[in-house]
């Protein structure tokens, strides 16, 4: 898809949190960038702090960039960090909520209208495939339904009893529940449970 429409690599990056401290290398999900180029560029600059970054966390519409455009900024330029005079990206959803873009970088022309708008369908139509194939089993870490729901009554606070009250099952069955969510989620305790799940957008 890269290719066709005159990019050389594309990215699939989750967003999460607009005021995490985030590096480039630990959102991006997929990607076919040269070898240990996010890396270089996390051990120079702050991902959270470049332009494009905080513009996909401010709209949910399909942007254009290029390295010589102002709006970038000059401490804060991507692409010119990054080494690309051309980024197009799509912000898409999983099913969950959960927010990610869709990223195609590289050194051709202006994109034309019409292939921006077939890009972002083909790119959205091709992220949802690569979200219900792969990242919805990531995201949730292999937890049951049941387990999700209990794991969300816990981080609202509630105790194992009063959960049992709310879902209709036994204590000791919340209780088992719970175990099995701390070993599937390799934890210890509920506060990193929860800690991990809100991380990881098993729960929002």
């Amino acid at each position: 898809m890269s290719l066709r429409f005159g990019f050389d690599h594309f990215g699939i990056l989750q967003l999460g949190n607009e005021n995490d401290a985030c590096m480039l290398s630990n959102r991006l999900t997929l990607h076919d960038l040269p070898s240990g180029l996010a890396e270089e560029y996390d051990k120079r600059h702050r991902f959270g702090d470049s332009v494009v970054y905080k513009s996909l966390h401010a709209s949910g519409i399909s942007s254009v960039w290029r390295a010589d455009d102002l709006h970038l900024g000059n401490g804060s330029n991507l692409l010119a960090q990054l080494g690309f005079e051309l980024l197009l990206c799509v912000p898409v959803n999983g099913i969950n909520g959960a927010r990610y873009a869709v990223l195609f970088l590289g050194d051709g022309d202006d994109i034309e209208r019409q292939e921006h708008f077939e890009l972002c369908y083909d790119a959205i139509a091709a992220f949802d495939y690569f979200y219900r194939l792969v990242l919805s089993n990531k995201a949730g870490l292999g937890l049951t339904p049941r387990e999700t729901e209990i794991l969300r009554w816990i981080s609202h606070g509630k105790t194992a009893s009063e959960i049992a009250l709310i879902v209709s099952v036994s204590e000791h069955t919340i209780n088992s529940h719970t175990a099995t969510i701390l070993k599937k989620l390799d934890v210890v305790n509920r506060t990193q449970m929860v800690a991990k799940a809100i991380r990881e957008q098993i729960i929002q």
